[in-house]
């Protein structure tokens, strides 16, 4: 499989991390990147929020992240295109979740999809890429759901 998944931390909240590695996979083909590679960790807020701190240089806990590996100059393909690695807090997605009114299980597909798209270069920083971007974000939670 091209998702490499794995949990860090305390308590998982009901969340199989091989159901949410197998929506990735349908995400990627569904964008036609079945064959791409993904790195997706699950984790608590204590391991999002070092790396939010080490990374962004934000305190606290966020909801996901995304290390792509598409940026600046490429490199000569010798395998799989490696996109780079998403990382989702199940506590934080807990939390949105019921302020939202929704299913852990969706708002958990809702971050996957939006961590992927920011993987290959999409961004919400003005109105028109933010449509652009809720419009794919809805295309990739229908293709993961279609074969849950």
């Amino acid at each position: 499989m091209a998702v490499q998944a794995h949990y860090q931390g305390q308590g998982r909240s009901g969340i199989a991390v091989k159901q949410v590695a197998s929506a990735a996979q349908r995400m990627l083909e569904a964008m036609g990147m079945g064959e791409a590679e993904l790195s997706l960790l699950l984790c608590d807020d204590p391991t999002i929020a070092t790396l939010n701190r080490d990374y962004r240089g934000k305190e606290g806990p966020t909801d996901v992240l995304a290390f792509a590996l598409l940026e600046g100059t490429p490199m000569a393909a010798r395998g799989p295109l490696l996109l780079g690695d998403v990382v989702i807090s199940l506590p934080t997605a807990k939390r949105q979740a019921e302020e939202r009114g929704r299913s852990m299980h969706d708002e958990v597909m809702e971050l996957l999809a939006h961590g992927l798209l920011h993987l290959l270069g999409f961004d919400h920083v003005d109105l028109p890429q933010e449509r652009r971007m809720r419009a794919r974000t809805d295309l990739l939670r229908s293709a993961a759901l279609s074969g849950s």
